[in-house]
Order: structure tokens, then sequence, then C-alpha cells
């Protein structure tokens, strides 16, 4: 008796890659409409996956560079432009040849698969750290130096510390780990894309509690960004106590 379409789905699920083609060898041939719909599936889910693999695997050519380093953390900043809310930094450290499907620069990500992934680098990480810097802090010091802050404070908050970073864009100054500045780094290297996906959610989270004593801003929403509504809101209510007194000059 032939199996059903059930029955050689959970074939397929729980077979091992060698398996796997076995079975399409197998039902090649099966005529039913319904058994070539879910081959055909199969095949473009396990492109898709192929796909995914190769693109991740070009994000560990900084990690392999300096494989030598045992502890690599990745670091990257979420919130240096906006008008309102802190900076925050991120910092990982992921075991090596992790894999973790669809991690890349947060900017790229809906915020449903950040929160997804910032629940898988929690489990999957070695080490993982946050440093938050305040508005007040920033507009004392401003944003740049406030972002390095944040940076070593998410490297101090990481329960290991790490034998060498690399950070997107940026060297910290005044440490004493070997660093590498990476370019657009949070779509070359696996570690700074983790770390970015901490630092966006972990800032993002910040500003959805601060909407909440603050709800006539908007910053649910945008995130403290100079957006159209945020500027109207500014001008509308004035400052609070989260604004960025050195950011919003040109708009009060």
């Amino acid at each position: 008796m032939a199996k059903t379409i059930s029955e050689i789905r959970n074939e397929f699920n729980n077979a091992d890659s060698i398996q796997r083609k076995e079975l399409f060898a197998l039902y090649m041939d099966d005529t039913r409409a319904g058994v070539k719909q879910l081959i055909a599936k199969i095949k473009r889910e396990e492109e898709k996956l192929n796909a995914e693999q190769k693109r991740l695997e070009t994000m560990r050519v900084f990690e392999k560079k300096y494989s030598s380093y045992q502890l690599i953390a990745g670091i990257d900043e979420a919130g240096r432009g906006p008008l309102a809310g802190p900076v925050a930094a991120g910092a990982v450290i992921l075991p090596k040849d992790c894999e973790i499907l669809y991690l890349n620069d947060s900017k790229k990500l809906s915020s449903v698969k950040r929160d997804e992934l910032f629940d898988e680098i929690k489990k999957k990480a070695v080490a993982y750290g946050v440093g938050i810097v305040s508005p007040e802090r920033i507009d004392k010091v401003n944003i740049l130096q406030a972002t390095f802050e944040a940076m070593k404070e998410a490297i101090k908050d990481m329960c290991i510390e790490p034998d060498m970073i690399l950070v997107d864009a940026l060297t910290i100054p005044n440490i004493h780990y070997k660093q590498v500045s990476i370019i657009k780094g949070d779509a070359q290297s696996v570690s700074i894309a983790a770390a970015s996906i901490v630092a966006k959610v972990t800032r993002d989270r910040i500003m959805m509690d601060i909407d909440k004593i603050y709800p006539e801003y908007g910053f649910a929403s945008h995130k403290g960004y100079g957006s159209k509504a945020h500027i109207d809101a500014l001008k509308k209510y004035g400052p609070s106590p989260v604004h960025r007194k050195t950011f919003i000059k040109n708009f009060m």
C-alpha cells in the first residue's frame, strides 16, 4: 500500500542528508500530484537553506582569518542618530562555526525576526553583553564618545573576557584588546551582526518603555529618530527629559 503524503513528509523530516537523497530517488517517479508538490516544496526549502548557509559562510571570513584567537567578540551600536533616548551597544562571542540562520545586519531584519534572533543569540552565545549610555551623557561628551563608552560597557558586561574584538566601522580608544574595525561589519561578520541585533533589540525595548512614560511623542513607533511625527510632537510639546539637547537645537 502506497504511503500517504503525511507519512512521506514525516520521512523527510526525520531523515539526514544522505537519507533524504535516497528518499528523493525513491519518490521521483511517484505520479500522485500531492507527492510531486511535496517533493518540489522540499527541494525548494533545501535550496533556500543551502543558499542561506552559503551566505552565512561569507560572513565568517573575519572569524576564520583570526581563528587563532579563541574568543572573538563582535561589537556594534544602535541609536547614534536619534533625537531622543540612549545609545546602546552589544558585544557577542559566538562559538566557532555557530550557525544562526538569517543572522544579518539588524537594519535589514523585521522587528519580529530581530526578536527571534535575539533569543537564539542569547541561547547559543558563549557570552553577550550590553552597554547603555544616557541622553544626558551624550549631551555632555558628544555621541561618538558616548558610543565608545557604551561599547566598553558592553564588553565589561560579558561574563567572559574576549581575546580580540571585531568592531563595526569604529576603533575603540584606550582598550588593551586586539581589535579590527570593519566597514559595514554588521553585514560582513556573524559576530558583529549578532552584536547589532543585541544592541538594536535592547534599545528598541527601552524606547518602548519610555513611550509609556511620554506617549505624546510616539517613541514606540519611531524609537526616537527624527521622523516628521516626532518633530511635530517636539514642536508641540517641547523637549522631554529623554531628548538629546544637543540634537534638537534646530527644531526648537
